[in-house]
């Protein structure tokens, strides 16, 4: 089975290199498991293709600038069976990539895994608020506007036929959206999204690390709502998931 960890980057070239460090000591994979990295250089003028290119990874180019772009140009060109995201300042555990290949091994419902992330660099005090303010907020209020949890773009796992039904319905073009509340908003009543709270890698805390990069990282949530509002207001989600409930139902129901 081949895995394909996803990589937006731009102008990263230093914490790039740390990432791919971290992912060349991943342990305890399974027997039989490949493993591919995929690094999207997204227009960056400093190292950060060559960095990529020293440590053997996969190097595409998306040369429009912008994260949704760039993350779905990954997704396309990856090959594996489970596709896993995260930036190029995630630092993953040496666990990381094994525990969620077990999870999946044993759920074969299970569409998307999702983790969270503990910060690093900056103030202790800019920890306790990306933590507790951005990422808790964050869960507490997505999960409730979804009706499942919201997927983090620094850290999860999609099965591939998540991506082959979505790709072309996400919102690419727009660089001020928030790519990973749009692939939730696009998740479908029969796909399942688990949140796995032991499930971390360490992130940058560096949008927060100035009022500006905080205010931007919020400013975007509105637009990626309203580019899909009022079809996927709370509501329209719920009516549409409680049809799906009724119709697979009757499937069950007509098969026994």
């Amino acid at each position: 089975m081949l895995v394909s960890v996803v990589i937006p980057a731009r102008n990263d070239a230093p914490m790039l290199a740390t990432c791919l460090t971290a992912l060349a000591e991943q342990t305890g994979l399974p027997a039989g498991i490949e493993v591919e990295i995929v690094v999207v250089d997204n227009g960056s003028s400093d190292a950060t293709a060559q960095v990529a290119h020293d440590a053997g990874v996969r190097v595409i180019t998306e040369p429009i600038a912008g994260i949704p772009r760039a993350a779905s140009a990954g997704y396309d060109a990856a090959c594996g069976e489970l596709i896993a995201r995260i930036d190029a300042d995630s630092v993953c555990p040496p666990g990381w990539l094994a525990r969620a290949i077990a999870i999946f091994a044993h759920d074969d419902e299970l569409s998307v895994l999702t983790g969270t992330g503990e910060f690093y660099g900056a103030s202790d005090l800019v920890h306790r608020i990306g933590k507790a303010w951005y990422l808790g907020g964050m869960y507490w209020s997505m999960t409730g506007y979804l009706g499942h949890p919201p997927i983090f773009g620094s850290n999860f796992v999609m099965r591939r036929a998540v991506w082959n039904e979505l790709r072309d319905e996400v919102h690419r073009g727009p660089r001020t959206i928030h790519d990973d509340l749009d692939l939730s908003l696009h998740i479908k009543p029969w796909m399942t999204v688990r949140y796995d709270p032991d499930f971390v890698v360490k992130i940058s805390a560096r949008p927060f690390a100035t009022f500006g990069g905080l205010r931007r990282s919020v400013s975007w949530v509105l637009p990626t709502l309203r580019n899909h509002w009022p079809d996927d207001s709370p509501w329209a989600r719920r009516a549409a998931r409680r049809r799906w409930e009724r119709n697979d139902q009757d499937r069950h129901e007509a098969v026994a």
